[in-house]
């Protein structure tokens, strides 16, 4: 009957696990079991580059199905090429080498599992793989000899466990072993810098069309120049990253070459009367892609489309590349830190905004200011940690703390130049600490004009905005923020006192309410809260949030209110705030 028809098609499979795998356990069983989900999550972003489909998970072992052999080999190429690198700082008893067995054959569907001879004879031809090897039935042979660059060896007829017929079977072996290429072009490899690196290959054209090469060679440029504007960042200039326009380099050949950890590539593809941008981040030791992004857009607004895809680029990448950075920073023994090793520790402690991870924070910054006492975004970040303290009320020595800030200030003027991050907490510090309006809006306006692609500094001149009286231009300001930055919270409570005295209330409250729900313990979300809720007339809301501000905060009265505000150069903002906070019932 049709019913009982079985599903079949000719698939590429690929079955591989670990050589030795209960050895390494016994040796030390959760260090295993760590470093395999380590090497699981690079070998599934290569198995996804290559179109391939998890289809079981057997402990340390796989089980893939490709629609390709060819790509099924050439991901077996790079699965080891990549653990070949991992490997290389590993002593020999304690490596992680995988066997991978690959054949083109039928095999049965039966749900989301596959069965048959097709998977019997890959899973057989892994077992008789060498660690760290790769084994191939002469039907995949067949359809990839040529099409991928690696040589095969004829390894003869096999007799395979259970498997009726004898197979023959080749080993491939990738042109050069990964470890003869690394000591042929060590002398051409050149040193990362001390801090993030990366290069921008041109966008290949995919459409035929001449116009579109030039504009994604001007995206390439822009991208480039914008990526720049970053000081945090070491960017290979245009001339370096074009030379390897018209080709398809090996990525992490790349990074050698120009001496960089990650390299952005991306395509251009004219379709009908739209234009798709294609955008990808990788990683240029391991290979993973660690971002990827797609634009469309109308040609008819080309430019606009080129302009758009450059901003979401360049701001996607900046703040991906310093998250790797600082996870790689937090593998690092403590023992063995430098400048800029500080400066990352510093950065994840403030992850979570607490007084002790501020304080945590503060030291690290200071000690990576005085391994490098030219290290402008360490003076800049200080200052954004004595700017939080006031906020957070835990300053002691209010004389002492302004000293200090001043002297951060002159050091930022001194050897920042041209860093717009330090130039824009520096603005923040001034503000906060100093109360110098005046000279904050200038040092938010300087790095503004460094780098209008920094949504914290937006986020700055919409609160040095707010409080010079200037609500309107606060919320454009704190809108572009948001434009660049649209998964942040950060901006949250200037956004919500922008709508408080913009006389929204309700969109006041809404933001507030947000607030509170992201951190139920937030004290400027409580109290931005209450006031917009008493305006709006929604008095139950307000007295609800007066009631969980004094839980967390008993000490909280009104007259106490200008020690948690900025700077207001118009007393009839603080006022005003104060009234609302009064129509709560809170006490005076």
């Amino acid at each position: 009957m049709a019913g009982d028809r079985v599903e079949r098609r000719l698939a590429a499979v690929l079955a591989a696990d670990v050589a030795g795998y209960s050895r390494l356990m016994g040796l030390d069983e959760v260090g295993t079991a760590r470093t395999l989900r380590e090497h699981r999550a690079v070998i599934d972003a290569l198995v996804t580059k290559h179109g391939g489909r998890l289809v079981k998970s057997t402990g340390d072992g796989v089980l893939l199905e490709f629609p390709s052999v060819v790509d099924a080999v050439e991901c077996a190429v790079a699965v080891q090429a990549v653990m070949d690198h991992r490997n290389q700082s590993i002593p020999q008893d304690r490596r992680m080498l995988f066997r991978i067995g690959v054949n083109l054959g039928d095999i049965l569907i039966e749900g989301d599992d596959i069965l048959g001879d097709g998977v019997n004879v890959a899973a057989r031809l892994e077992g008789i793989a060498e660690p760290g090897g790769i084994c191939i039935s002469s039907s995949a042979y067949d359809h990839v000899r040529g099409k991928v660059t690696v040589d095969f060896a004829d390894l003869g007829e096999r007799s395979l466990k259970n498997i009726e017929r004898p197979v023959r079977v080749y080993a491939v072996k990738p042109t050069g072993s990964i470890s003869t290429a690394a000591q042929t072009e060590a002398p051409r490899r050149l040193a990362l810098p001390d801090k993030p690196s990366i290069a921008v290959l041109p966008f290949q054209n995919m459409s035929g069309d001449p116009e579109q090469e030039y504009f994604a060679d001007g995206m390439v440029e822009d991208i480039i120049t914008a990526l720049s504007r970053f000081k945090s960042l070491f960017v290979i200039a245009r001339n370096s990253s074009f030379a390897y326009k018209g080709k398809s380099p090996d990525i992490r050949q790349v990074g050698r070459e120009l001496g960089v950890r990650y390299v952005l590539e991306g395509s251009v593809r004219k379709a009908g009367s739209r234009l798709r941008i294609t955008a990808q981040l990788i990683d240029a030791e391991s290979g993973v892609h660690t971002w990827a992004d797609r634009f469309e857009g109308s040609l008819e607004h080309v430019f606009a489309l080129q302009d758009e895809a450059t901003d979401k680029v360049v701001v996607a990448i900046a703040p991906r590349v310093e998250q790797a950075e600082m996870a790689r920073a937090k593998r690092r023994p403590p023992s063995n830190t430098d400048a800029y090793d500080c400066y990352l520790r510093g950065l994840a402690c403030i992850s979570t905004m607490t007084p002790d991870n501020i304080e945590q924070a503060l030291s690290l910054f200071v000690k990576a200011a005085a391994l490098d006492p030219d290290y402008a975004s360490a003076y800049g970040m200080a200052m954004f940690c004595h700017a939080n303290r006031a906020g957070l009320g835990v300053v002691r020595d209010i004389a002492a703390e302004s000293s200090e800030v001043a002297r951060l200030w002159q050091m930022i003027v001194r050897v920042g130049q041209d860093d717009g991050a330090a130039f824009a907490q520096a603005a923040w510090g001034v503000a906060f600490v100093l109360r110098d309006l005046s000279s904050a809006k200038q040092l938010i306006d300087r790095a503004l004009g460094l780098n209008s692609n920094l949504a914290s500094a937006w986020a700055i001149s919409g609160w040095i905005n707010v409080w010079l009286g200037q609500p309107e231009v606060a919320l454009e300001h704190l809108g572009c923020a948001g434009r660049l930055d649209p998964g942040s919270k950060i901006y949250s409570s200037a956004m919500a006192h922008t709508y408080f005295f913009l006389d929204r209330y309700e969109e006041a409250f809404a933001v507030a309410e947000q607030m509170v729900r992201y951190n139920p313990q937030s004290n400027a979300g409580l109290r931005v809260g209450t006031a917009s809720a008493a305006f709006a007339g929604r008095i139950d809301s307000a007295r609800m949030f007066a009631a969980r501000l004094q839980a967390i905060d008993p000490a909280f009265r009104v007259s106490r209110l200008n020690e948690y505000l900025g700077p207001y150069e118009q007393s009839a903002f603080p006022e005003k705030y104060a009234e609302g906070l009064r129509l709560a019932n809170l006490p005076e």
